[in-house]
Protein backbone atom coordinates (compact mmCIF):
# COMPACT_ATOMS: atom_id res chain seq x y z
CA UNK A 1 0.00 0.00 0.00
CA UNK A 2 1.15 3.82 -0.66
CA UNK A 3 0.98 6.44 1.14
CA UNK A 4 -0.67 8.84 -0.84
CA UNK A 5 -3.54 9.49 1.36
CA UNK A 6 -0.72 10.97 4.16
CA UNK A 7 0.69 13.71 1.48
CA UNK A 8 -1.10 16.29 2.42
CA UNK A 9 -1.45 17.19 6.45
CA UNK A 10 -3.77 20.70 7.99
CA UNK A 11 -1.72 22.46 10.26
CA UNK A 12 -4.68 22.68 12.18
CA UNK A 13 -5.42 19.48 13.88
CA UNK A 14 -7.32 19.74 16.42
CA UNK A 15 -11.43 21.42 17.12
CA UNK A 16 -9.00 23.32 19.89
CA UNK A 17 -6.36 24.83 16.85
CA UNK A 18 -9.16 25.66 14.86
CA UNK A 19 -11.30 28.12 16.67
CA UNK A 20 -7.94 29.34 17.98
CA UNK A 21 -7.28 30.17 14.33
CA UNK A 22 -11.12 31.41 13.66
CA UNK A 23 -10.66 34.02 16.89
CA UNK A 24 -7.10 34.88 15.74
CA UNK A 25 -8.47 35.88 12.30
CA UNK A 26 -11.33 37.63 13.97
CA UNK A 27 -9.18 39.70 16.16
CA UNK A 28 -6.90 40.57 13.64
CA UNK A 29 -9.40 41.74 11.28
CA UNK A 30 -11.11 43.98 14.02
CA UNK A 31 -7.94 45.45 15.20
CA UNK A 32 -7.17 46.37 11.25
CA UNK A 33 -10.30 48.09 11.29
CA UNK A 34 -9.96 49.99 14.55
CA UNK A 35 -6.67 51.37 13.19
CA UNK A 36 -7.66 52.19 9.62
CA UNK A 37 -10.84 54.27 11.34
CA UNK A 38 -7.97 56.33 13.72
CA UNK A 39 -5.87 56.88 10.44
CA UNK A 40 -8.75 58.07 8.78
CA UNK A 41 -10.20 60.33 11.30
CA UNK A 42 -7.11 61.49 13.04
CA UNK A 43 -7.18 64.96 10.93
CA UNK A 44 -9.75 67.14 9.96
CA UNK A 45 -10.61 66.52 6.16
CA UNK A 46 -11.64 70.16 5.16
CA UNK A 47 -9.93 70.69 1.92
CA UNK A 48 -6.66 71.05 3.36
CA UNK A 49 -5.07 73.90 1.93
CA UNK A 50 -8.16 75.52 0.64
CA UNK A 51 -11.09 77.84 2.02
CA UNK A 52 -13.73 75.21 0.55
CA UNK A 53 -15.48 74.83 3.58
CA UNK A 54 -15.79 78.57 4.65
CA UNK A 55 -19.12 79.83 4.87
CA UNK A 56 -18.52 82.87 1.84
CA UNK A 57 -17.27 79.34 -0.08
CA UNK A 58 -20.23 77.51 0.59
CA UNK A 59 -22.45 80.49 0.63
CA UNK A 60 -21.20 81.23 -3.02
CA UNK A 61 -21.46 77.44 -4.44
CA UNK A 62 -25.37 77.30 -3.28
CA UNK A 63 -25.93 80.61 -4.71
CA UNK A 64 -28.75 80.33 -7.87
CA UNK A 65 -27.08 80.35 -11.35
CA UNK A 66 -29.92 83.17 -12.30
CA UNK A 67 -28.08 85.26 -9.85
CA UNK A 68 -24.86 85.64 -11.90
CA UNK A 69 -24.31 88.14 -14.16
CA UNK A 70 -28.28 88.45 -14.99
CA UNK A 71 -29.86 91.47 -14.57
CA UNK A 72 -33.84 92.11 -14.51
CA UNK A 73 -35.89 94.66 -17.05
CA UNK A 74 -39.12 95.92 -15.86
CA UNK A 75 -41.34 95.45 -18.74
CA UNK A 76 -43.41 98.55 -17.37
CA UNK A 77 -40.31 101.26 -17.34
CA UNK A 78 -40.01 103.36 -20.06
CA UNK A 79 -37.46 102.73 -22.55
CA UNK A 80 -33.77 103.79 -21.61
CA UNK A 81 -32.52 104.84 -25.38
CA UNK A 82 -28.72 103.85 -25.95
CA UNK A 83 -26.30 105.75 -27.97
CA UNK A 84 -25.30 105.22 -31.74
CA UNK A 85 -22.28 103.57 -30.58
CA UNK A 86 -23.66 101.19 -28.08
CA UNK A 87 -25.58 99.66 -30.75
CA UNK A 88 -22.74 99.88 -33.42
CA UNK A 89 -20.85 98.06 -31.06
CA UNK A 90 -23.76 95.47 -29.90
CA UNK A 91 -25.56 94.98 -32.94
CA UNK A 92 -24.04 96.35 -36.23
CA UNK A 93 -19.93 96.19 -35.69
CA UNK A 94 -20.55 91.82 -36.28
CA UNK A 95 -21.00 92.56 -39.84
CA UNK A 96 -20.47 96.40 -40.69
CA UNK A 97 -17.02 95.81 -39.17
CA UNK A 98 -15.72 93.18 -41.00
CA UNK A 99 -17.78 93.63 -44.36
CA UNK A 100 -19.36 90.89 -43.91
CA UNK A 101 -22.53 89.76 -46.89
CA UNK A 102 -21.62 92.48 -48.52
CA UNK A 103 -22.19 95.16 -45.56
CA UNK A 104 -20.13 98.63 -46.12
CA UNK A 105 -17.55 98.91 -43.43
CA UNK A 106 -17.43 101.64 -40.97
CA UNK A 107 -14.45 103.94 -42.02
CA UNK A 108 -14.54 103.33 -45.46
CA UNK A 109 -15.29 106.46 -47.20
CA UNK A 110 -15.94 104.95 -50.88
CA UNK A 111 -18.51 102.15 -49.95
CA UNK A 112 -20.77 104.92 -48.02
CA UNK A 113 -21.03 107.88 -50.36
CA UNK A 114 -23.46 105.54 -52.52
CA UNK A 115 -25.26 105.31 -49.57
CA UNK A 116 -24.85 108.92 -48.21
CA UNK A 117 -26.28 109.99 -51.63
CA UNK A 118 -29.66 108.37 -51.33
CA UNK A 119 -30.36 110.55 -48.66
CA UNK A 120 -30.42 109.84 -44.35
CA UNK A 121 -34.23 109.04 -44.70
CA UNK A 122 -33.54 106.33 -47.04
CA UNK A 123 -30.60 104.99 -45.37
CA UNK A 124 -32.35 105.01 -42.16
CA UNK A 125 -35.34 103.30 -43.24
CA UNK A 126 -33.29 100.65 -44.93
CA UNK A 127 -31.99 99.99 -41.96
CA UNK A 128 -35.02 99.70 -39.95
CA UNK A 129 -36.72 97.47 -42.38
CA UNK A 130 -33.89 95.38 -43.94
CA UNK A 131 -32.15 95.40 -47.23
CA UNK A 132 -30.63 92.49 -48.60
CA UNK A 133 -28.73 90.66 -46.72
CA UNK A 134 -29.57 92.99 -43.81
CA UNK A 135 -31.90 92.32 -41.49
CA UNK A 136 -34.75 94.44 -40.16
CA UNK A 137 -33.11 96.55 -37.40
CA UNK A 138 -29.73 94.90 -37.64
CA UNK A 139 -31.59 91.57 -36.56
CA UNK A 140 -32.14 92.58 -33.26
CA UNK A 141 -36.02 93.57 -33.14
CA UNK A 142 -35.57 95.03 -29.16
CA UNK A 143 -34.34 98.29 -30.78
CA UNK A 144 -36.27 101.39 -31.09
CA UNK A 145 -36.17 103.36 -34.60
CA UNK A 146 -34.40 106.05 -33.04
CA UNK A 147 -31.68 103.57 -31.63
CA UNK A 148 -31.25 102.22 -35.14
CA UNK A 149 -31.41 106.05 -36.69
CA UNK A 150 -28.37 106.92 -33.62
CA UNK A 151 -26.55 103.63 -34.91
CA UNK A 152 -26.98 104.65 -38.74
CA UNK A 153 -26.07 108.42 -38.19
CA UNK A 154 -22.87 106.76 -36.14
CA UNK A 155 -21.71 104.59 -38.75
CA UNK A 156 -22.18 107.03 -41.63
CA UNK A 157 -20.43 109.96 -39.73
CA UNK A 158 -17.43 107.80 -38.93
CA UNK A 159 -17.29 106.50 -42.98
CA UNK A 160 -17.35 110.36 -44.07
CA UNK A 161 -20.43 111.78 -43.68
CA UNK A 162 -22.03 114.36 -41.65
CA UNK A 163 -25.26 113.65 -40.77
CA UNK A 164 -27.56 115.11 -37.91
CA UNK A 165 -28.42 112.76 -34.88
CA UNK A 166 -32.14 111.53 -34.87
CA UNK A 167 -34.24 113.57 -32.27
CA UNK A 168 -36.25 111.16 -29.63
CA UNK A 169 -39.44 111.34 -30.17
CA UNK A 170 -42.00 112.99 -27.28
CA UNK A 171 -43.28 110.01 -25.52
CA UNK A 172 -47.52 109.52 -26.42
CA UNK A 173 -49.31 111.51 -23.97
CA UNK A 174 -51.42 108.69 -21.52
CA UNK A 175 -54.99 108.36 -22.58
CA UNK A 176 -57.11 110.46 -20.21
CA UNK A 177 -59.37 109.05 -17.66
CA UNK A 178 -62.90 109.37 -17.71
CA UNK A 179 -64.29 110.86 -14.86
CA UNK A 180 -66.88 109.07 -12.92
CA UNK A 181 -70.15 111.52 -11.32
Amino acid sequence: MSDAHNEHESAIRTPKQLVAAVVGFFLITVIGIALLVQFVTQEKLTGHGSDSQSSEALAARLKPVADIDYTLKDSNAPKVLQTGEAIYTSTCAACHGSGAAGAPKVGDNGSWSARLAQGEATIIKHAIEGLRAMPAKGGNPDLDDVEVARAVVFMANKSGGSLKEPAVPAPAAAPAEEKKE
